[in-house]
């Protein structure tokens, strides 16, 4: 039986890995801690190694994992910017979840959108303790008004039918433009200019990084929102801070954050925050942010279990591994899995 060790795990892990595990007769070896260069030790032992995307997977971890003979690392999640692919490439493979539930993500980002527009949270909030005014919470017809999508993969796409069926026009960026029904492909700057919502559900790369700056804010409408349900650092954390304390910026919902690795998945509230800019985004009226949770339901966290197992089961079969990717994957497929359909 092959022993998994699975780092940064959490009670809702564990419910659906436990429930998949004995399907794949793998036994799983839980360890609360992150992945670093000095928890890395604790896979001694294993065969493999099941990582999530706030792990630290850099090449110190590469070179521990593999001098203990690990040969695999299953990312349970889609990301992968947290991982040294050029470390890793030629001695230890890399599998992960490309896709799971696309719903669940953009459900997600439609309930920031619509909390914000509505003031959902700050009427909570009231009538709790007996205010029940209704100065300060009036919020707009979503009705005819624009939203941006930028980045149109399936999450992309599942948010966009939902917009559409509140009747809102909508705009799209992505560098490899598809035909979808009643969406318009137009350039950054003029989706920034005309939206009224901007919704990020794109990858993180070198030339995604930061998409969203001082020179994308201020090309914004006035009052404009901007959500983020996909990676931190598509987003320049201080020049949105700036753009909403200046007021040009209307609103943020924000899922992830650019230095979340510290902070996220963790109780912090017997402690301050040591990140002032993410203290400052909590405080405001007009942020939401959540703890990177968008997947966060029972059909993602099912589906995660399954194609994370069916990676593993993969690899020590010696089979195709489907899901793998590299550094050479990375840069626009120019990986072609030509040996025996591994990347290596």
């Amino acid at each position: 039986m092959k022993k998994i060790a699975f780092f940064d795990a959490k009670p809702y892990d564990r419910i659906w890995f436990d429930r998949k595990k004995e399907q794949a007769d793998f036994d799983i070896r839980y360890f609360d801690d992150r992945l670093t260069p000095d928890t890395a030790v604790l896979a001694a032992g294993c065969d493999a190694v099941c990582a999530f995307v706030n792990d630290e997977i850099n090449a110190a971890v590469v070179d521990i994992l593999y001098g203990y003979g690990i040969r695999v690392i299953a990312m349970r999640c889609a990301g992968y910017n947290n991982i040294d692919f050029k470390a890793a490439f030629g001695r230890i493979h890399v599998v992960r979840v490309p896709a799971y539930s696309p719903h669940a993500v953009a459900e997600h980002t439609a309930a920031l959108m619509l909390t914000l527009n509505r003031r959902i949270h700050r009427a909570y909030n009231r009538t709790r303790e007996g205010n029940f005014a209704l100065a300060g919470l009036v919020g707009r017809d979503l009705h005819g008004r624009t939203a941006g999508v930028i980045g149109t993969g399936k999450i992309g796409r599942c948010f966009i039918d939902i917009l559409r069926g509140f009747g809102m026009r909508v705009l799209a960026f992505d560098p490899f433009p598809s035909d979808l029904p009643g969406v318009e492909f137009v350039p950054l700057a003029q989706l920034a200019a005309e939206s009224d919502v901007i919704s990020l559900h794109c990858p993180l790369t070198d030339r995604t990084r930061h998409i969203i700056n001082a020179g994308t804010l201020a090309q914004m409408k006035q009052g404009a929102m901007l959500l983020n349900t996909s990676r931190g650092a598509l987003v320049d954390s201080e020049a949105l801070l700036a753009a909403l304390k200046e007021g040009r910026l209307g609103a943020a919902g924000l899922d992830v954050y650019e230095e979340e690795s510290d902070v996220f998945f963790e109780d912090h509230s017997d402690r301050i925050l040591a990140d002032d800019t993410l203290a400052r985004l909590i405080s405001m009226p007009n942020v939401i942010v959540t703890s990177h949770q968008a997947f966060l339901t029972d059909e993602a966290l099912e589906g995660i279990a399954e194609v994370t197992l069916r990676n593993l089961t993969e690899f020590f079969s010696g089979a195709g591994l489907t899901n793998e990717i590299c550094y050479r994957c990375t840069r626009y497929g120019a990986c072609k899995k030509e040996k025996h359909e591994r990347c290596f």
